[in-house]
């Protein structure tokens, strides 16, 4: 009599275990909604045409205003810090355009137009610290330094207009080739007032070509352009007490050296007398050397570009 027990016991728990293990297995393989819902991307609807003219309008302004600040920078303080706020302007513009839908037609003109924008962008971060160990000091010398990707940029923009009159050109300037523009030794970029029996003579043992310009006062005596490796005698000049500046670089755009350039100015000033006798008349010629001399006698320290005399 027990046996029978024991087995009908045995064979309940049995049918109560797999009921529960199988129940377990059946509820582990059921998914859920919200799995489902996370596994698939919404992809963003194509703008349409005029909703797609209007975000682009949107940056296109500003990138013109910003690049156009840099081409109107008359100061290397100046020219960092708009070249600083283009490039974030162009970064900002790049990211949100990055992430437009546009018109399907207008797709590969729009991914080659973002792209273009990207690496000018990065390209200009590239020069904004050229400009400030002034490897590159003018605004001509940043386009000049980025004129590549300037180019494509412009292009991909025209590219991008003509295909349905959307506002993508937002290059104001023109994309300029790197120079080396140089005047002839010895030009007067400011000649002055030369009647006096005293000289200059200036010597440029330096790598790069010479501006040399002298006050007496505050007042611009007169400016001289001497090449590398070469010297020029200034004569006529004047009696007077005299303060000697002078800047180094490369490529002189009529106004200032666009790449590696450095300002400087004599310690010393430089004094011309002339003195007459009953039978002598003596007056003073100096020499001054644009590069470092052994047993040289007049220091130069370097100035603010913004106190050179322009």
């Amino acid at each position: 009599m027990v046996a029978p027990r024991l087995i009908s016991c045995t064979l309940a728990v049995a049918m109560l275990a797999l009921t529960a293990c199988t129940s377990t297995v059946q509820g582990q393989g059921e998914p859920t909604p919200s799995n489902a819902a996370s596994t698939g991307e919404a992809t963003p609807a194509a703008l349409t045409a005029d909703a797609y003219r209007q975000a682009l309008g949107e940056h296109r302004d500003g990138v013109r205003e910003a690049l156009s600040q840099v081409a109107s920078a008359r100061s290397i303080k100046t020219l960092d810090a708009r070249v600083e706020r283009a490039e974030e302007t162009l970064r900002g513009a790049s990211e949100s355009l990055s992430a437009l839908a546009p018109p399907v037609e207008a797709r590969v003109q729009h991914e080659a137009y973002v792209a273009s924008l990207r690496a000018f962008t990065t390209e200009l971060g590239t020069t904004l610290g050229r400009v400030g160990s002034m490897t590159v000091c003018t605004a001509g010398g940043v386009f000049a330094d980025v004129s590549g990707k300037l180019q494509m940029l412009d292009q991909t923009g025209k590219a991008l207009r003509a295909l349905g009159d959307y506002p993508a050109d937002v290059v104001p300037v023109k994309a300029a080739k790197k120079q080396n523009r140089r005047l002839a030794n010895g030009t007067f970029l400011r000649s002055g007032r030369r009647d006096g029996r005293g000289s200059l003579q200036i010597d440029n043992g330096a790598s790069r070509d010479a501006v040399v310009t002298v006050l007496r006062g505050k007042a611009k005596a007169f400016s001289v352009y001497v090449r590398k490796k070469s010297s020029f005698k200034v004569r006529g000049v004047r009696d007077g007490s005299y303060e000697v500046f002078f800047t180094h670089g490369a490529d002189w755009d009529g106004r200032a050296f666009s790449r590696t350039c450095s300002f400087e100015r004599f310690e010393k000033s430089v004094r011309f007398r002339t003195t007459y006798t009953s039978t002598q008349i003596r007056w003073h010629d100096w020499r001054v050397t644009l590069h470092t001399v052994n047993g040289g006698n007049a220091p130069t320290k370097a100035v603010d570009p913004g106190s050179f005399p322009g």
